[in-house]
């Protein structure tokens, strides 16, 4: 296959359509003078601004990433679908180390085992025969179930080669899930990692209209076959799928616009929503990918080496396997079990790693802990290296460049934990704390870029551009699939029109995805005059990178990468009879959430009786075995009506004024004013996070 790269990446654009509609000068006058000076460094204004009217908010400028000033970037002609990034790289690399994870003997885990690129090939062709064998059609759905492995790859590039629609499973999403997904995708054959037999057999009674069969990672036992059977659906090892009768299949015609995936994400209202992803979208994901690699830093090559451990049951690290495997790298696999993930990776030594912030956080945790441990000499030399190498990043060295010295004798023990090879770090899935990100660029040898993306922009839509120290605290640039501007939201304050630009984040492009599938009116409400809302709050930087500041709905995520709809959390601790108000706090830089509650007076002062306690109901607030009390009570409601262990409450602050519409705090109709209750209560919500962490929360 001629290479998908060469053939684009000398700039095949094409001019925007429609991104300077309109009369400029109607609107000119209306936009503050420093939007008009702006000279991004990494950004290109393509769109005017424009004005509130017809009850629709006002709307910045359009811009496009500086890689991108003459054109959305093309996607290649030759590629129609990931298929031939597979197919191309194991005509071009066939011996290259493709697909490895580590021999376990007798229990014990030792180095990688690796597959090739042909080897590789001749599995998928099996496996996307016996799934043709079954009379599963181009066009039908199959289901991808567990961690991350050999298998999980083999499984979704044996779909693709028969354009068939994989859809991942995961069970992070609630306890319902996988029932319903399996429901609603209408999935025929589901594959299914060893331990996690038993929960997709649970739900099979509830899902014989489309399924046919299970397939396992490994092997299924006598038992569980016979329990599959009763209703219907085949049961087959790996080894046994593999090896069924095969006929001769043509492959079948793929286009651009074919769906490749659909992949399921929280909802607001309960039910996971399916994103529809066209080969399109995964195609220009990997793309901009290469694209913005060669502009800034250096692209992958064979010689790379990517650490798989984030889910590929999630869109980012299915583009980022996508990219390594049409450069003919290898991908290693961790264990599935956080406790020797940097074991895996000090065995592997990958070039490339990507991680969310919750990762970078212990890191940042372990490196600092084993420097305070050290000798007073060690703690200075480190200390005086750290200061001189970010001063000279700060000067705008590149972080190689800053101090060769200093990384040599210091920070190379930092780099030989991450295995000693890593070149590219990247942080996805929610903001990483800024002092995490300045000390990862100092210390870990390698070039560190953070990037924001949703799962229906195909992941990244922004990334922060290497090597350049003034992206710290931002995701960067739109990336050159994707323009992007800011939408006002004039009911929580953010005006894409003032001299700091804030507003709803909104994107159009190639990465896009194609709608929720078999929910139209959801689609439709995400969707407005062509731009996709993504319902995050951001701000441009001087130079034309974006900030995460906000959430608009009601929907956030934590720094592991879990998503939170508050409102059902809320909703679940306020069927306690102990509770009159509630208020759940999180964000995207801590991992647990906190709450205010105003209590029921009857039930504490019942509680108070009890156990003998004395003051009046504000001296009974402020008792820290009373907040340990309802904190306690609040979980064992929140668990018995199923909310997960990240919904839990690790913190909560007892207030005995109800919230009122005096101080702002609800509406008329006793909604929740967010941004106002977090302004009203920032001190106790700081002192919450600072006591729990710290251990000194009541329990």
């Amino acid at each position: 296959m001629k290479s998908a790269f060469s053939s684009s990446l000398h700039r095949h654009t094409k001019k925007s359509s429609g991104a300077g509609a309109g009369d400029p000068h109607r609107i000119v006058a209306q936009i503050p003078p420093v939007q008009r000076r702006m000279a991004e460094m990494f950004t290109v204004k393509v769109g005017e601004a424009t004005p509130a009217a017809g009850g629709r908010p006002a709307a910045g400028p359009v811009y496009r990433s500086v890689y991108a000033k003459d054109g959305l970037m093309e996607l290649p002609p030759d590629v129609q679908s990931p298929w031939d990034f597979f197919s191309g790289a194991v005509k071009k690399y066939p011996k290259n180390r493709m697909l490895g994870q580590r021999q376990v003997t007798d229990g014990k885990a030792g180095e990688y085992v690796w597959q090739t690129y042909e080897e590789v090939y001749q599995k998928v062709m099996r496996i996307g025969t016996a799934i043709r064998s079954l009379d599963v059609n181009p066009g039908a759905h199959c289901g991808i179930y567990g961690s991350n492995c050999p298998e999980w790859v083999m499984a979704m590039q044996a779909c693709n080669s028969q354009g068939i629609c994989y859809v991942p499973l995961y069970d992070t999403l609630g306890a319902n899930a996988v029932e319903f997904i399996m429901d609603h995708a209408e999935i025929s054959i589901a594959f299914v990692q060893e331990s996690k037999i038993k929960s997709i057999l649970a739900v099979v009674p509830k899902c014989t209209a489309h399924l046919r069969a299970i397939v396992s990672f490994g092997y299924f036992t006598t038992e569980m076959k016979k329990e599959a059977e009763k209703f219907g659906v085949s049961c087959f090892s790996w080894e046994e799928f593999s090896s069924m009768e095969k006929q001769n299949y043509e492959y079948p015609k793929k286009q651009k616009d074919d769906i490749c995936t659909i992949m399921y994400t929280s909802g607001t209202t309960g039910d996971p929503k399916g994103v529809i992803i066209t080969n399109r979208a995964i195609i220009a994901g990997v793309m901009t990918t290469e694209h913005l690699l060669k502009e800034t830093d250096k692209v992958i090559t064979e010689e790379d080496s990517y650490f798989s451990y984030l889910p590929l049951a999630h869109i980012f690290d299915q583009v980022i396997e996508n990219y390594c495997i049409s450069k003919g790298a290898s991908i290693g696999f961790w264990q599935g079990d956080i406790r020797y993930l940097m074991e895996d990776v000090q065995v592997m030594k990958p070039t490339i790693f990507c991680g969310v912030p919750r990762v970078y956080d212990r890191i940042y945790t372990g490196i600092n802990l084993k420097i305070q441990s050290g000798g007073m000499l060690a703690k200075h030399l480190f200390q005086y290296a750290y200061n001189y190498k970010l001063a000279n990043m700060r000067k705008g060295l590149k972080q190689h460049e800053a101090s060769p010295f200093f990384d040599k004798i210091v920070f190379s023990k930092i780099k030989e934990g991450l295995g000693g090879r890593i070149r590219l770090m990247i942080a996805g899935a929610a903001p990483l704390p800024g002092q995490i990100e300045e000390f990862m660029r100092v210390t870990s040898c390698s070039v560190f870029v953070q990037g924001y993306g949703l799962t229906e922009s195909c992941a990244g839509c922004f990334t922060s551009i290497a090597n350049v120290f003034s992206m710290i605290g931002t995701v960067g640039p739109p990336v050159t699939t994707i323009e992007a501007r800011l939408e006002s939201v004039p009911e929580m304050g953010y005006d894409a029109l003032s001299e700091t630009p804030r507003g709803e984040i909104c994107l159009r492009g190639h990465t896009l995805f194609s709608g929720y599938y078999k929910r139209p009116s959801l689609t439709e409400e995400v969707f407005s005059d062509g731009w996709f809302h993504t319902g995050d709050i951001g701000e441009w930087q001087p130079n034309g990178a974006m900030k995460i500041i906000d959430r608009k709905k009601n929907i956030f995520k934590l720094s592991q990468g879990e998503y939170v709809a508050v409102e059902v959390v809320e909703s679940a601790y306020m069927q306690s009879p102990l509770v009159a108000s509630v208020w759940v706090y999180g964000n995207s830089f801590e991992s647990f959430l906190v709450a205010v509650v105003v209590p029921e007076r009857q039930a504490l002062e019942e509680w108070v009786a009890t156990n003998k306690k004395a003051g009046d109901f504000a001296e009974l607030c402020n008792d820290p075995k009373a907040r340990g009390y309802i904190q306690d009570e609040l979980n064992k409601t929140g668990k018995k009506l199923g909310l997960r262990g990240f919904e839990m409450l690790k913190a909560v602050h007892l207030e005995p004024v109800p919230f009122s519409i005096e101080k702002d705090l609800i509406t008329p109709t006793f909604k929740l004013k967010r941004p106002q209750l977090l302004k009203y209560y920032k001190k106790c919500i700081d002192q919450m996070y600072k006591d729990a962490k710290d251990g000194r929360t009541a329990l």
